[in-house]
């Protein structure tokens, strides 16, 4: 057993730093470019919530993922939202409802307060 040993291995090498982000240069002229989407997941308020349900009741025969594309492409305050949050905003429906009565400043809040 002892003339059946492994080779060495070589180390793995150190993670790539990331570059830093580049800053904006406030001389420059103004574009119509859009900026870029952001990929960091953002929870909705429980007034965002609100407003998605009173639209899915005056629009009760549109699908989900036609509810979400409304919203993805209003032009004043567009609400970044998938599908399966959808759903599951559905479900959790009579809850978020009930939070507004719970506490005053509930609609600007994206979680529910435990104290």
């Amino acid at each position: 057993m002892s003339n059946m040993t492994r080779k060495p291995r070589e180390k793995p090498a150190p993670y790539k730093q990331r570059s830093e982000t580049v800053t904006k240069n406030k001389d420059a002229p103004a574009t119509s470019a859009k900026p870029h989407k952001v990929m960091t997941r953002k929870n909705l308020t429980l007034n965002d919530w609100l407003v998605v349900f009173a639209y899915i009741d005056t629009h009760p025969h549109q699908s989900q993922a036609e509810i979400v594309l409304h919203f993805e492409n209003e032009l004043t305050g567009a609400l970044a939202l998938s599908q399966s949050a959808l759903s599951r905003a559905l479900k959790r429906r009579p809850e978020l409802e009930a939070r507004i009565n719970s506490n005053p400043n509930a609609l600007s809040s994206k979680r529910p307060r435990v104290v």
